[in-house]
């Protein structure tokens, strides 16, 4: 008697996680994967997308991690980073800041990302509350719910320039509300909070029962005034800060966290648990970023930086944009499109195809007006900003 063959059966498969499905993806990505498909294909196309300044890391520093590299520094560094490196930054504290930051407080990480991560399994429990303003940067948001939190945002607009403020803390704090995360210089806006006003946010906070985060991720690109830090006025604050913008070392995944000493002993765990250490090269390189030539390269870059972005602050306009609050620091200008599009993500992928100019869409920065925002960063030299505006004004307004 003869059989007949049953088709075999695939089991079906787990469904992903909620928390993974919660977390949305980073339009930029897609944008600038397409940019380069593009570019693989022989178009000429203009980043001015991704946050990444177009420098190279400085040659003192690649020096240094070459130096340790052939010394056979290549094993494992402890968990939270170099002794000497993190002695390094809290020197760098005291001579930029002026304020004494001990070295057992500074957390080195891969990446500023590592130090959210620490923080948000440390510091935030389930059904908890991170409060962000919106517009702002999206994975802050999304590393709270990686533990079961949620990301609280507060529509932040030009009139307050983007930021958080005492009065909004006290508002929408509620019981679930565990901390307030702000940026200075803020993604993607490039608002500064000074120290008057970082002060005024610690004390809120500390009083509402919460804690206040800092990013300081773009400190030293600073245009229209002094790079400062929240450790200035509050001790207490956390500070999440980074080697990749300012100094120049994005694909090297090193940064840092400032957090109150008693909480480092389970930041080092967790550390320890979560990537061991922070890679060894990139902490190496950066023993080398707060020596004179380096430093005084750096300062060089910023002026550049400082150059392109007034261009931008003319251009765009001209072109129709409007920026309602002029970037003080960081690598964007960030502008209202509504008189283009009230779908910021077909217009950017619209640019890019038709013009070869690669930009950020407003909906990968929250909800607020993200539908009619655009973010411009000015990583690319004067040259290329110009024949980008120059494209996209025959683009905007066709000449007949």
């Amino acid at each position: 008697m003869e059989h007949t063959a049953q088709p075999s059966q695939t089991p079906t498969e787990p469904a992903m996680t909620r928390r993974s499905q919660a977390i949305s993806p980073f339009q930029v990505m897609a944008i600038l994967t397409e940019a380069q498909t593009l570019q693989a294909a022989g178009h000429d196309i203009i980043h001015l997308e991704v946050g990444e300044p177009d420098f190279p890391t400085p040659a003192p520093m690649i020096d240094a991690a070459f130096g340790a590299l052939r010394a056979g520094k290549t094993g494992y560094t402890p968990a939270l980073g170099l002794p000497a490196l993190r002695e390094k930054l809290a020197e760098w504290y005291q001579q930029r800041f002026g304020i004494r930051v001990a070295a057992s407080r500074i957390v080195l990480t891969p990446g500023a990302s590592g130090a959210l991560l620490l923080l948000a399994a440390a510091r935030l429990e389930s059904g908890d509350k991170l409060m962000l303003a919106d517009p702002g940067y999206p994975c802050n948001r999304h590393f709270a719910r990686l533990f079961e939190a949620s990301g609280q945002l507060i529509a932040a607009g030009p009139e307050q320039r983007y930021q958080l403020t005492p009065a909004m803390l006290e508002q929408h704090w509620t019981p679930a509300t565990r901390a307030a995360l702000v940026a200075s210089p803020a993604n993607p806006t490039g608002t500064v909070l000074n120290l008057t006003e970082l002060s005024r946010l610690a004390s809120t906070t500390e009083r509402l029962g919460g804690e206040l985060w800092v990013d300081e991720i773009y400190q030293g690109l600073n245009y229209g005034s002094s790079p400062e830090t929240v450790l200035a006025v509050a001790d207490n604050a956390v500070v999440i800060n980074s080697f990749s913008k300012y100094f120049g070392m994005t694909g090297w995944r090193l940064g840092w966290a400032v957090v109150p000493e008693h909480w480092v002993p389970t930041l080092e765990t967790l550390a320890q648990n979560v990537f061991l250490a922070p890679p060894t090269p990139a902490q190496h390189a950066a023993m080398a970023a707060f020596e004179p030539e380096t430093l005084a390269l750096l300062a060089e870059r910023r002026n550049i930086l400082a150059e392109r972005r007034d261009y931008l602050l003319t251009a765009l306009p001209a072109l129709g944009f409007v920026v309602p609050v002029a970037p003080d620091g960081g690598l964007y200008v960030y502008a209202d499109a509504s008189r283009f599009t009230d779908d910021s993500l077909a217009f950017c992928l619209r640019a890019l195809r038709e013009t070869g100019v690669a930009l950020t869409p407003g909906v990968d920065f929250g909800e607020y007006q993200a539908q009619t925002h655009i973010r411009f960063a000015f990583t690319a030299d004067l040259a290329r900003l110009k024949q980008a505006v120059e494209r996209l004004s025959d683009w905007l307004v066709p000449r007949g």
